[in-house]
């Protein structure tokens, strides 16, 4: 990519936009790149994306200039490996709830000296052999590290997390966060709400960036006001299906 990567703009101090992907299809994640914004995060946890296509929609995404990241479906070495091999610009790692499990992600992402990822040049990441010598250093410096707080535990521990050296984006999930505090989807519930609040206080006073994901226009705006940073909004499915919902409903009044 020409223009400067992910990391380094949130190094920078950037504020970014991405979106989520569900749907598997290069031809969608192209045009949702098209729009002007930051960053596609690429769902491989709850979407049905393995990695074989995911390199493909990866693709997609750098041909618009636009950063690709993978979530990956669970905090394995395994997996990290594979999603950064296939180009991703970063990972996000799911479910990490205590200091071992972000220093385990960030071991994962990184070469020698910061980690321990298994060295392979001959990949889509390593230009297929053409980047070996600079292959690690430049995987260190570009690779964006993104790890989830989504539970109690998560959030008890958030101190010790936050000082991970390697880690880039706090990332909290008000989904799953909800569930765990015992009100499965009620991300406005005033908990919900006053959790977020105060954990992107916390991240932002260690000098990290929060991230976070907002469904709708008025909790963007929330996220906003609390400092975040790395701002994910909406899902191209439920984007798609609520966009056609609303205009069937006024289209049919209309008809009728």
């Amino acid at each position: 990519m020409n223009k400067p990567g992910l990391r380094e703009r949130l190094k920078n101090g950037e504020t970014v936009l991405g979106t989520w992907n569900n749907i598997p299809s290069a031809s969608l994640v192209n045009a949702i790149c098209s729009s002007g914004i930051d960053f596609v995060v690429i769902d491989s946890e709850h979407g049905p994306t393995g990695m074989e296509r995911a390199e493909d929609l990866v693709r997609a995404c750098e041909s618009a200039q636009v950063s690709p990241l993978i979530r990956v479906p669970a905090n394995s070495p395994q997996l990290i490996l594979k999603a950064l091999d296939i180009g991703a610009e970063g990972v996000h790692v799911p479910h990490v709830s205590t200091k071992e499990d972000a220093l385990s992600v960030v071991k994962a992402s990184k070469y020698y000296p910061q980690g321990d990822r298994g060295y392979s040049p001959f990949t889509k990441a390593g230009r297929y052999g053409l980047d070996a010598k600079d292959h690690a250093s430049r995987s260190n410096e570009r690779t964006a590290v993104v790890v989830h707080i989504e539970g109690k535990e998560g959030i008890k521990n958030l101190k010790d997390i936050v000082g991970v050296p390697g880690v880039d984006v706090i990332f909290i999930g008000p989904y799953d966060l909800s569930q765990s505090l015992g009100k499965p989807g009620m991300i406005d519930d005033p908990q919900v709400i006053e959790t977020v609040k105060r954990s992107a206080k916390l991240i932002r006073s260690k000098g990290k960036v929060c991230g976070s994901f907002a469904s709708n226009e008025k909790y963007l705006g929330m996220l906003i006001d609390c400092g975040v940073k790395y701002l994910t909004y909406k899902v191209d499915s439920a984007f798609i299906a609520e966009t056609y919902r609303k205009a069937c409903t006024d289209l049919k009044r209309k008809i009728r």
